[in-house]
């Protein structure tokens, strides 16, 4: 079974309306107050015991025709009347707030997943997170601040409440199923990230992932020692293990400080300052085939620190006449509105030119 969730209802003025469980609540309460009043009328008006006062009470309000306990009085019955009345009310007053509740709860619902399904849809060279475990929850949390697109897969209700509250694209499922990766859009996806607290679980998930997309970028979280060969012949591109890696984070912070300091403040810095960032050139980019000197010349104040070849060969330091080529990944100091100029492609760039030029002059 998978769903999807995420999705919060706007505020508008008829929400200050009382909800339909409150209106139940209310009812409810009405409907108590009622049996009390009746059997105490009845207790009183006619002398009866408590149980013929609630039984008489009872067939009134229900108005289901049964005989009389003992005929009544003229005051009796214009009490009778009174209770049946209220009663046909107050049961016709529970049965719309009923109505509503379920009408209201599954429209509600409806809309909302068929809003979240056309925001997944829409959605392109995504971020598909597998697990909302204590890793999964930081990476959402990094994903988020950077306004990066991502759709969560889980199957534990109580991450799928917390993922709906923080407001992410969540699909309800199992990420081993196809039909689940389908519906998060692994058909358009960038990378898939296999972070649940499993490590046979993330490797069914990587096997999942590569048969329906064997191009696709997978990274994969593995706790255990010797499990990171077994993700890698799933066909995981990378496999990361948090505690190795928080370990040499340790060890690395003991013995280079600065240098820690340095890479967490390039990788952590927002609102458009300077951070440490990649770009991948394309046949369709601007600074396709430039020279390295060239392509930063579009840029205010970009720094480029190295080069990964498409054959995985990394160039730290290029000289400025390296030619860039499509495929190359590109470690960048930079900033967001150099990263866009850099990131710009030829046919936006003409596009540009094109609307720019096309102005007609004041007369």
């Amino acid at each position: 079974m998978s769903g999807i969730f995420g999705f919060t209802r706007e505020e508008s003025p008829q929400s200050e309306r009382p909800s339909p469980l409150r209106r139940l609540y209310f009812a409810g309460v009405a409907l108590l107050a009622l049996l009390a009043f009746g059997v105490a009328g009845y207790m009183i008006i006619e002398g009866w015991s408590f149980v013929d006062a609630l039984y008489m009470t009872v067939i009134g309000v229900t108005t289901v025709g049964f005989a009389e306990v003992e005929p009544l009085s003229n005051g009796g019955r214009l009490f009778t009347i009174f209770v049946v009345l209220f009663g046909v009310g107050t049961a016709l007053y529970i049965l719309t707030a009923l109505v509503q509740a379920v009408v209201e709860g599954e429209l509600a619902e409806a809309l909302g997943v068929r809003r979240m399904k056309s925001r997944i849809d829409a959605l392109n060279d995504h971020s598909i997170l597998c697990g909302f475990g204590r890793v999964g929850d930081e990476i959402a949390r990094e994903f988020s601040e950077r306004n990066a697109p991502f759709v969560i897969i889980e199957k534990n209700a109580e991450a799928i409440d917390r993922c709906v509250r923080l407001g992410y694209l969540v699909v309800e499922g199992d990420a081993t199923e196809d039909d689940v990766l389908i519906e998060a859009g692994i058909m358009r996806a960038r990378v898939l990230m296999a972070a649940s607290d499993s490590d046979a679980g993330n490797t069914y998930m990587t096997l999942a992932a590569k048969a329906l997309r064997p191009d696709l970028h997978i990274v994969a979280r593995m706790g255990q020692a010797g499990s990171e060969a077994l993700a890698l012949r799933a066909g995981a591109d990378r496999v990361i293990s948090p505690y190795s890696l928080a370990g040499r984070h340790m060890a690395v912070s003991a013995l280079q400080p600065l240098t820690v300091d340095f890479f967490d403040l390039m990788v952590s810095e927002r609102d458009g300052r300077r951070l440490l960032a990649e770009l991948i050139v394309t046949e369709e980019s601007l600074i396709a085939n430039m020279q390295a000197h060239e392509a930063m010349r579009l840029s205010n104040s970009t720094t480029l620190l190295a080069i990964q070849h498409a054959g995985g060969d990394v160039l730290v330091g290029p000289p400025d006449t390296y030619a860039l080529q499509p495929g190359d990944r590109l470690m960048l100091i930079t900033n967001e509105s150099d990263m866009e100029q850099l990131g710009r492609t030829r046919d936006a760039t003409t596009a540009t030119t094109t609307a720019t030029g096309s102005g007609q002059p004041n007369p």
